[in-house]
């Protein structure tokens, strides 16, 4: 059997249901990479930083921190869902809704982010941290000063990627009523045959990654000029 895709799509109900669908998203993916964002931060930079020969060499606390990472980040967002459920009711109080997906997105978000962030740190190049810490900088002076600076354009090239992720993640987070385009796309394209709807999600998420990217590629390059 041969099933067609809806040719009327109704966009007077459509409409108002999918800018309430892009606000979803917009809200799950701007306070994710905020609150995920600045504490996928701190933790990379104590990940760097407790590397050996590293600013706060601590051997024992890097590979906890390196063991908990790697236990989190491949772990597919869907299944992360499922699992952080009794913790998401714990701490928000409910394990549906639009609240209760930014908290476990939230959690995956301050682990890839903290990879992310010690991959672009480890190469700053060690000679300018030597001669800050010659200079008698204190340690904390140096990341804020110094090793955040050097590293800023990789890093912001880093977050527009990390964007993406957090995208497809908010596109999941619809299987457990979060809202959002990859609900709408799925509960009024996909479920009733309508490719018109789907497209046009698919079509707001490809816009929305490219001008995230261009940004981040045009203030990237800016500071890679003023470095050289």
């Amino acid at each position: 059997m041969i099933i067609l895709a809806n040719p009327r799509s109704d966009w007077n109900v459509l409409r108002p249901l999918l800018f309430e669908s892009i606000g979803q998203t917009l809200t799950m993916v701007l306070v994710t990479l905020v609150i995920g964002g600045f504490l996928g931060l701190i933790l990379g930079v104590v990940l760097y930083g407790t590397r050996p020969g590293n600013l706060f060499e601590n051997a024992v606390v890097y590979r906890i921190l390196d063991i908990i990472v790697n236990i989190v980040r491949p772990i597919p967002f869907i299944i992360f869902l499922a699992a952080m459920q009794p913790l998401t009711i714990v701490v928000v109080g409910t394990s549906i809704g639009t609240v209760a997906a930014i908290f476990p997105m939230v959690v995956m978000c301050t682990f890839a982010t903290s990879r992310l962030v010690e991959q672009n740190l480890v190469p700053v190049d060690p000679g300018v941290i030597e001669a800050s810490r010659s200079m008698g900088a204190g340690k904390l002076t140096i990341i804020r000063t110094v090793l955040i600076p050097e590293a800023l354009a990789p890093l912001i090239l880093a977050y527009a990627f990390l964007f993406i992720g957090v995208l497809d993640m908010s596109a999941m987070a619809g299987y457990i009523g979060g809202g959002g385009l990859g609900n709408f796309a799925i509960a009024y394209g996909y479920q009733k045959f309508d490719q018109t709807v789907t497209w046009t999600a698919v079509i707001i998420m490809i816009v929305l990654v490219q001008v995230v990217q261009g940004i981040a590629n045009a203030i990237a390059k800016r500071l890679l000029k003023r470095q050289q």
